[in-house]
């Protein structure tokens, strides 16, 4: 018996002796015993696997510091690299691991070193250890380390919110200033995850509330602030900190104020079909309504008007925007705070108008279900909206109805007695609600055979049929026009010149 527990035993050395990385796989498979065994044999200490991965490897990956120091005491090389670029001290900052940092850098690692593009400075700030990010700092690492898309080290600390890393970076003098081509600088970063302390330690540092970026591509719009960018993203709270700093409650470099923000980013709209896209996470408790009352208590303008925009944008106040999404309950927060329901766009379109639908090109990308556009459509009539508004395009709420194919908004702008003389008539493109309905507008041919139905039957009530004859098809794959501008009459062909003399 004792024979065989012998022979047994050597078996089971010789196997893993012809084995190419015997000790490297007992470390991955967290075989301490036989790991432990294997090394006070010396066996295998630096036996790399087939990709390259060694014992030293899988014990920084497993963060087993106490066999990732025994390794380095046995004398295992403290830096190797597998296939994939991926040395111990990579998984050692991963991990948080600040003892097996510490040892790998006394051992004469370089601190520089990357995972593809990565260095252990990143990999360090973005996992959170300042302890860490310390020691690389004092091995030599470099605080402005890039990424392959030039991010820095303190952007990726305040993308992740590490409040000490970030005060740490900055206090060895990092640039609270860089900005990449998207725009995106550090305290953007962190306003657009919503890491309030870190943007106020950031602010601390020097950063101006109010300093605006200019993006050379990306998403990001031009003149975004850290107020605007943290209202885009619904992080009210913030917002309200930012406000109390000194940010411009009026700010408009982006083209659009704070309050006008409210409505995209309480209806976002986008779906497919009656599901909108949702709102954007946020952070804190502050709602939106909540937050629309603090803008005004910092000097927010109300009734302030945009400059530019979407078509029927220009000139728009916070109202007529919440009128575009139907966001009743934003109207009505607005009007509570001063805002003025009848005034109109440059191109005189009303907030009724801008409810029903007009403008749409593709009826379910934009937000407000029919049942939210009857609602806030009642409320606006109440408030003295015009009915028979007709803006310069010589368009009316009923043609935004048609846009945005409404049968029971045709139903109801009838009903409350929609003048189907001013309504009834073609706008500078040439359509009728009732053409607009059969597919005659740019964006989308499909016909709504439903609005068309209830569009027949309000001129009925009227004595009247849709007979008008269609307009040339206007193609939304044709080069871009500015449909707002009637076309020059064609010019007379010149007469033949007779033969006779």
């Amino acid at each position: 018996m004792y024979r065989l527990a012998v022979l047994s035993c050597l078996l089971q050395c010789l196997t893993l002796i012809a084995a190419d990385s015997p000790l490297a796989d007992a470390v991955e498979s967290k075989d301490r015993e036989t790991a432990v065994k294997l090394l006070k044999q010396n066996i295998g200490l630096n036996a790399a696997q087939v990709d390259g991965t060694t014992a030293l490897h899988w014990a920084a990956y497993h963060d087993d510091t106490e066999l990732g120091l025994m390794l380095l005491g046995a004398g295992a090389k403290p830096a190797p690299e597998n296939r994939y670029g991926l040395t111990p001290l990579y998984s050692a900052c991963q991990n948080g691991n600040v003892v097996l940092v510490k040892a790998l850098l006394k051992h004469g690692v370089d601190p520089d070193t990357s995972q593809q593009g990565e260095e252990a400075i990143l990999t360090a700030a973005r996992t959170g250890s300042a302890d860490i990010v310390q020691a690389l700092l004092e091995s030599g690492a470099r605080v402005e380390s890039k990424d392959r898309k030039n991010q820095t080290v303190l952007m990726w600390a305040a993308a992740e919110g590490h409040l000490d890393v970030v005060q740490l970076l900055i206090r060895e003098g990092a640039d609270i200033r860089h900005q990449l081509d998207s725009g995106f600088t550090p305290i953007l970063f962190a306003v657009r995850e919503g890491h309030q302390p870190v943007v106020e330690a950031l602010m601390k540092a020097g950063v101006d509330v109010n300093e605006s970026v200019t993006p050379k591509k990306g998403r990001l719009p031009k003149g975004t602030t850290p107020l605007s960018l943290s209202v885009e993203n619904g992080h009210f709270e913030l917002a309200a900190s930012l406000l109390q700093a000194g940010a411009d409650p009026n700010e408009m470099r982006t083209g659009f104020s704070p309050l006008h923000m409210l409505s995209w980013v309480r209806k976002p709209g986008g779906g497919d079909g009656p599901d909108d896209l949702p709102p954007p996470d946020g952070t804190g408790t502050m709602t939106s309504l909540q937050f629309a009352a603090v803008l005004v208590k910092h000097g927010a303008k109300v009734n302030a008007v945009t400059s530019s925009g979407k078509q029927h944008w220009k000139g728009a106040t916070p109202f007529y925007l919440a009128a575009w999404t139907a966001d009743l309950a934003l109207m009505r927060t607005l009007v509570d705070l001063g805002a003025d329901p009848l005034l109109r766009t440059a191109d005189g379109s009303t907030a009724l108008m801008a409810a029903t639908g007009i403008g749409r090109t593709m009826e379910a990308a934009s937000a407000g279900t029919e049942r939210e556009i009857l609602a806030s459509s009642r409320y606006l009539l109440k408030l003295g909206v015009d009915i028979d508004a007709v803006n310069k395009s010589g368009e009316t709420a009923m043609h935004g109805a048609a846009y945005k194919n409404l049968p029971k908004a045709v139903a109801f702008l009838d009903q409350q007695n929609a003048n189907v003389k001013i309504w009834h008539q073609r706008n500078k493109r040439g359509s009728t609600p009732y053409l607009i309905a059969a597919g005659y507008r740019p964006g989308n041919f499909k016909p709504s055979y439903d609005t068309m139905a209830a569009i027949s039957k309000a001129l009925a009530r009227h004595d009247m049929k849709p007979t008008e004859k269609p307009p040339e098809r206007i193609d939304p794959y044709s080069q871009k026009q500015d449909w707002d501008k009637p076309k020059p009459a064609p010019k007379p062909a010149p007469k033949e010149k007779s033969g006779a003399k």
